[in-house]
């Protein structure tokens, strides 16, 4: 962030490709809920790459976020849930007006 007053803030939209919102639909109700906890934590994140080490230590301790591939930081991300028993894949795209993150995938088991 640069400063800028005009620079978008969080909360940031959050939107689902239609497979990912099929899958989260069709989660059980444990699953359910904690997917919609770790999406409050994403849209409020300042940054949802969460770059650094330890960049995501405020996190609650069963949601771990990284990128999906260590050669693309700023490509898509991972969010682990409840130490692998659920997870959302995302990509942030950091526009300027309208900043979001897109869900490509969810999983619960």
């Amino acid at each position: 962030m640069t400063g800028d007053p005009h620079e978008a803030r969080p909360p940031w939209q959050m939107d689902w490709t239609a497979e990912a919102r099929l899958t989260f639909d069709a989660m059980p109700a444990g699953g359910h809920q904690l997917v919609l906890a770790a999406r409050a934590e994403l849209i409020t994140a300042v940054s949802p790459y969460y770059r650094g080490i330890d960049a995501d230590a405020h996190l609650p301790h069963w949601i771990t976020v990284r990128p999906l591939a260590s050669t693309s930081p700023g490509g898509e991300c991972i969010a682990d849930l409840a130490g692998g028993r659920g997870w959302l894949v995302f990509t942030f795209i950091r526009r300027h007006a309208e900043p979001q993150i897109t869900v490509t995938d969810a999983f619960w088991a």
